[in-house]
């Protein structure tokens, strides 16, 4: 037991939650400990009581506890250079330091290392004052995005159909909706065709192909209304075949990997790769540096091998010659949010019962904003749970889906209806319906 690893990780979100449930498989585990956790997550693992904005109280727990890993979960302590911190201290810890962090932190950023290194993605331009923003925006009318340059969890991003769109957002970000991140903006090219994200492990040299997904980030049906952080997600995209794929890591992964490591700054984490499948090929919209949420909890539950084993491989540059095991399911999340959300919505409502929708095969429950209270289980965020559920294609995954998210009990939840709607519409022309 001696040669077991006590792990913490850092999060609170349905990511986390599906981490947790895959860390829990390896023989490599020893004690897990979560910060700050959620009533799902705190099923599986020990809650550390420490901020993750707190480097110094992290590292005292980890020193009391006989931490022997340390795996980030979301943006937000990778940007603000925990890893950094830990490794200072001499802690091991799964995921970029600041500098690579900047791939996701900071977007003009990754459109200057593109430009560099001759990565396909949209025409860009950076402003840091709006006036010169609204001149550019009268040169090059919409379609075109605008982008808050820092860190606006999934929603610092308007894909601007009018030129009155686009200069509200452009407005917007220097007033200041986002913080310091839309201090900068970045404004972008439109790019027209099917998006998809594609994950790569990676060692600061070797990069390690894991699986595409495919997720929805508008709040409502057909993928209109609001960017939010995902409404849900499944994984294999369909339309990431496998010359696709090949390109995209011949393209983007690996020269984005080579030119890290050339400039000092060598990405260990993982790589999510956000991408428009255009007429031209694949091209780049956003990296993130993190598993994605809601696609992580896809692919945890068809990760087949171990997960805490392959990322300290990649923390110990220590990849090469390895892959992932797959299973050959389709995996397809269902999010569910509090009314109102992405904009303002009620905090604390009860969820009055899982159980009949845990109970069915194939499913698996994610909880993200959830906690536990005087034996009831609250809500007490905007996404709130991740309805997962296993099929051979995609539609019999969405159809078990949704008979679970119908079997959860609690008033205050919504979620779209359509998720996986595209993978569905090609499996009805691959195998049309046969009349009677």
């Amino acid at each position: 037991m001696s040669d077991r690893l006590n792990v913490l990780l850092i999060g609170s979100g349905g990511r986390e939650h599906a981490l947790a449930h895959a860390l829990v498989k390896s023989p490599l585990l020893g004690d897990l400990y979560v910060a700050p956790g959620n009533a799902g997550l705190l099923e599986l693992a020990k809650k550390a009581d420490v901020a993750e904005s707190d480097h110094d109280a992290v590292i005292a727990f980890c020193k009391d506890k006989a931490i022997g890993f340390v795996i980030v979960g979301p943006e937000a302590p990778l940007v603000d250079g925990l890893v950094d911190s830990l490794t200072a201290a001499g802690i091991e810890a799964f995921g970029p330091t600041a500098a690579a962090a900047q791939l996701e932190g900071s977007k003009g950023y990754t459109k200057d290392l593109c430009a560099e290194f001759d990565i396909p993605t949209a025409a860009y331009a950076r402003f840091s004052n709006c006036e010169a923003a609204l001149d550019y925006l009268a040169a090059h009318p919409a379609p075109i995005v605008i982008k808050a340059d820092g860190l606006a969890a999934g929603k610092g991003v308007t894909v601007a159909m009018t030129n009155d769109e686009a200069k509200a957002a452009i407005v917007e970000c220097f007033d200041g909706a986002f913080g310091d991140a839309g201090a900068e903006v970045v404004i972008e090219a439109f790019l027209e065709g099917e998006e998809a994200s594609l994950f790569a492990l990676c060692d600061g040299k070797t990069a390690m192909l894991l699986a595409s997904a495919q997720d929805h980030k508008p709040v409502g049906e057909g993928d209109t209304g609001p960017n939010t952080g995902g409404m849900g997600a499944y994984t294999p995209a369909p339309v990431m075949t496998t010359t696709l794929t090949q390109q995209v890591m011949d393209r983007i992964v690996t020269p984005t990997i080579d030119g890290m490591a050339s400039r000092g700054e060598p990405f260990v984490g993982v790589l999510f790769v956000g991408l428009m499948i255009t007429r031209n090929g694949p091209e780049l919209i956003e990296y993130n540096v993190r598993f994605g949420d809601p696609e992580c909890q896809t692919l945890m539950m068809r990760l087949e091998s171990d997960l805490l084993e392959l990322l300290i491989a990649a923390a110990r540059g220590e990849l090469a010659g390895k892959e992932a095991k797959w299973s050959n399911d389709v995996v397809l999340n269902v999010v569910l949010a509090s009314k109102g959300y992405p904009g303002s919505y009620e905090k604390g409502t009860v969820i009055e019962d899982l159980s009949a929708a845990q109970a069915l095969d194939g499913v698996t429950i994610f909880h993200a904003g959830t906690e536990k209270k005087e034996g009831q289980l609250l809500a007490t965020g905007g996404r709130v749970l991740n309805v997962c559920a296993r099929g051979k294609t995609v539609t019999e995954a969405q159809a078990l889906a949704y008979r679970a998210v119908d079997a959860i009990k609690w008033d205050n939840g919504f979620c779209r209806r359509d998720i996986g709607w595209r993978a569905v519409r090609r499996e009805k022309q691959v195998f049309p319906t046969r009349s009677s």
